[in-house]
């Protein structure tokens, strides 16, 4: 007999279990609830992560979500969105705010992707390691990270620490997420924009922030076909001194991937679904949607699949 999942009561989440309360916080589940107002995948992952019984069928769709997160944080269980979301609170609205700051999820750098950057008055990048998470690939990741970002940080669980201490340069930035959901800091990363390559950055942006930051610079492209436009873009961009690219990319990203249009959303959500959505594109007409499905009741909700 399996345990329930009562976060007060429960002892172990079966592995279906786990995989269903975690897929709870995809993009997939919060593209349906704000396009549709409803979400058949949220019904069928509610049935098979064994949450209703011990949930009343009178709660609302956000009572759904916070047990999720609070079953998700518990160490052992943890997994990219725990940290994204301690990433999100304690950081971009604990010491930033989306006024002055932007926060890109899985930025593209060369073939890997950052789990979250933060731009403010640098550019700031955080690699999740879990406890479920490999660190084959770290060393690999940091080094590509550093040629975009002006401060580069790893974030993981504390049965990680040591091995991150002896895979990631000195300049890498250490933290760690306790089993009570704080973030402590085990090394301060340095903040090097002069490493940074203009080429890295150019690939790694659109090709129209490229232009607006060459403008912001002085520097016009020649008029070229489409065809060579792209060309045209990256020989005048990686000509760029590099401090001079990254400060250009931290102005025009914040204007450009700004989130405070997105700020009356998040305030009336759940804490634990606020990341997801300041990670999944959505339309303005899409907010009002989301706000009214997360308010229906678990009953109406189950009906949608």
């Amino acid at each position: 007999m399996r345990d329930t999942v009562h976060p007060g009561k429960m002892v172990n989440l079966a592995t279906d279990q786990l995989v269903a309360i975690s897929r709870l916080f995809s993009s997939s589940v919060v593209h349906e609830l704000a396009r549709n107002g409803r979400s058949p995948l949220f019904a069928r992952l509610v049935a098979q992560s064994q949450m209703l019984s011990s949930m009343s069928l009178s709660e609302r769709v956000r009572a759904v979500f916070e047990t999720a997160f609070s079953l998700l944080k518990r160490e052992g269980y943890r997994h990219e969105y725990i940290y994204k979301a301690a990433l999100t609170h304690k950081i971009l609205f604990g010491k930033h705010s989306l006024q002055t700051a932007s926060m890109i999820n899985e930025f593209r750098v060369g073939d890997c992707k950052a789990d979250i950057a933060i731009l403010n008055g640098t550019a700031t990048v955080y690699e999740v390691k879990s406890e479920r998470d490999s660190l084959a690939r770290l060393e690999r990741q940091v080094a590509a990270y550093a040629t975009v970002f002006a401060k580069v940080y790893v974030i993981a669980a504390e049965s990680h620490i040591s091995a991150v201490l002896d895979t990631v340069p000195d300049s890498v930035g250490i933290l760690c997420l306790n089993n009570r959901h704080n973030i402590s800091t085990v090394r301060e990363a340095i903040d090097q924009p002069e490493r940074t390559s203009p080429g890295a950055i150019f690939d790694s942006i659109r090709r129209e922030e490229a232009r607006i930051i060459l403008s912001s610079f002085g520097v016009s492209v020649p008029p070229v076909p489409n065809t060579e436009l792209f060309k045209a873009l990256r020989d005048a961009f990686v000509k760029l001194d590099p401090i001079q690219a990254q400060e250009g990319m931290v102005r025009v990203l914040k204007r450009t991937r700004n989130l405070l249009p997105l700020s009356a959303l998040v305030d009336q959500l759940p804490p634990s679904l606020q990341t997801a959505a300041l990670s999944v594109p959505l339309r303005k007409a899409d907010h009002r949607r989301l706000v009214a499905s997360v308010n229906t009741s678990l009953r109406d909700a189950l009906g949608w699949a």
